[in-house]
């Protein structure tokens, strides 16, 4: 591993309720890098202004930039940091481990939409929904709460063993459901409640947000 000393500062969404920034600000303190935070407004296309999208490849946040180097993609940004920093592992050192972590990072990106409309990020961080969950929503969370109950052994506090960027990933998609009241097997509960208590996921937890 390689300690780079360049400065690294990231870019998150101006609410702090980005899941994809949230994920890499964690993976920064679990190695205990010094870096600055800066907001982007999404709502008034911030991010794709010129300066900002010659920054970010793909003109999303979260972005992180060391010295010359830039990347947007959260699961990217979270294996460069793994790969270059010293500290406290991100992803599971068994290979096939790894490479599940790392499928389950890309299907809660890519996958679950219904959740993620019906209980976006503002239920977690902004508060709760009187909406009930969908026919589609609820056979999402079917889903999600079947693939988290395969990997998750019994009384195990994380998904790999050993703590994992996964973890922080899974919960709060659990979490978009427990926080808002909505039905969720007891035993993935309290593992999203457990994950939700790492001081690394409280940092981010407690930010001041600004009003929607």
């Amino acid at each position: 591993m390689l300690q780079h000393q360049d400065p690294v500062r990231l870019y998150v969404d101006a609410q702090f309720a980005s899941p994809y920034a949230m994920s890499v600000f964690v993976a920064l303190h679990e190695k205990q890098l010094g870096f600055e935070m800066t907001p982007v407004d999404l709502a008034a296309l911030e991010h794709r202004t010129s300066g900002f999208s010659r920054l970010s490849l793909t003109q999303r946040v979260p972005t992180l930039v060391q010295g010359d180097f830039a990347l947007s993609e959260s699961s990217a940004i979270t294996e460069y940091i793994d790969e270059v920093f010293a500290g406290t592992p991100l992803y599971p050192k068994d290979a096939r481990a790894r490479a599940r972590a790392r499928q389950l990072q890309a299907w809660v990106r890519s996958d679950l939409m219904p959740i993620r409309q019906e209980r976006s990020t503002e239920v977690v961080f902004y508060g709760p929904s009187s909406t009930p969950l969908s026919a589609a929503a609820q056979a999402s969370a079917k889903s999600l709460f079947e693939a988290v109950e395969a990997l998750l052994s019994a009384d195990a506090e994380n998904l790999f063993g050993e703590w994992s960027i996964v973890d922080v990933d899974i919960a709060l998609m659990l979490n978009r459901l427990v926080l808002n009241g909505d039905e969720v097997p007891p035993r993935l509960a309290a593992y999203a409640t457990r994950q939700w208590q790492r001081p690394s996921v409280q940092r981010w937890v407690k930010l001041a947000r600004p009003a929607l």
